[in-house]
């Protein structure tokens, strides 16, 4: 017991998220492996769909490989996501849709990819420039389609609400939708993700602490198994993480082009 206890060491939360610079240490640009793996991420998402469209222009009548892939992504998201949210007014948001889903998805993902296993959205920077980003455009939007005025009457103010309730409505609808999305559109992505990591982290050290030659080992395939059961449950979390984000941006856009009457 005293040998698995000497070998268990948690490493502080600090170490799981916080990886030193690379370039530009100390400073408000630096580089560490966080931001190279949110290139790679954006990178990543560029060449599937560069490939993709490579692969339709030379007219092959099945499409394979990185083209399914990516042909299954658009239909998705354009089927599942945007129809249904947004109806075929908002078919001209599938190429940011598409792009934020499969993004999401990639930056997810490298949790479980050997030697990385880390999710770049673990890190609360990342999902909060993506809410702000469709914060700004769904107001933009609302306020293009509706006016200035229209927009905020719309957003403060809903149908069927009796007349003395409306201050108050009116004060939770705009906390609502100025404050309360995006910050729950970022703590959502980001707190499942680190959430994930951790429990990762934790039964992969317990696992390396029980594989001795003592007889605790016996014990070994126990937190070992739970590890590859959590690997395979955070592979689900990756896509439904992806899909929660680009579907509640879908449903924010949608709702600032179509207010309730």
């Amino acid at each position: 017991m005293n040998l698995v206890l000497s070998a268990l060491h948690f490493p502080p939360i600090g170490e799981l998220v916080e990886w030193r610079g690379i370039l530009f240490k100390d400073s408000p640009f630096e580089v560490n492996k966080v931001v190279l793996l949110m290139w790679a991420g954006a990178l990543i998402v560029f060449l599937l769909f560069w490939s993709a469209g490579r692969a339709a222009a030379r007219g092959s009548l099945v499409p394979t490989g990185v083209q399914t892939i990516v042909e299954s992504g658009i239909d998705f998201v354009r089927n599942d996501i945007i129809l249904q949210t947004m109806g075929p007014t908002g078919l001209p948001w599938t190429p940011f849709l598409v792009t934020i889903f499969f993004f999401v998805f990639v930056t997810n993902i490298f949790e479980v990819i050997p030697f990385i296993q880390f999710p770049v959205n673990a890190r609360m920077a990342l999902p909060a420039f993506m809410a702000l980003m469709v914060w700004v455009i769904f107001n933009v939007v609302g306020i293009k389609s509706q006016g200035l005025g229209g927009y905020f009457k719309s957003m403060l103010f809903p149908p069927g609400v009796p007349k003395f309730l409306l201050p108050l409505v009116a004060l939770i609808e705009f906390i609502s939708t100025i404050f309360v999305r995006p910050f729950s559109l970022a703590v959502r992505l980001f707190a499942n993700m680190l959430a994930g990591h951790l429990l990762l982290v934790t039964f992969a050290v317990l696992s390396a602490a029980l594989f001795t030659k003592g007889p605790l080992a016996i014990v070994l395939p126990l937190p070992f198994l739970m590890l590859i059961l959590l690997t395979g449950f955070e592979i689900l979390v990756a896509v439904l993480q992806a899909f929660i984000f680009t579907i509640l941006a879908a449903v924010y856009i949608g709702g600032a082009m179509h207010p309730e009457h």
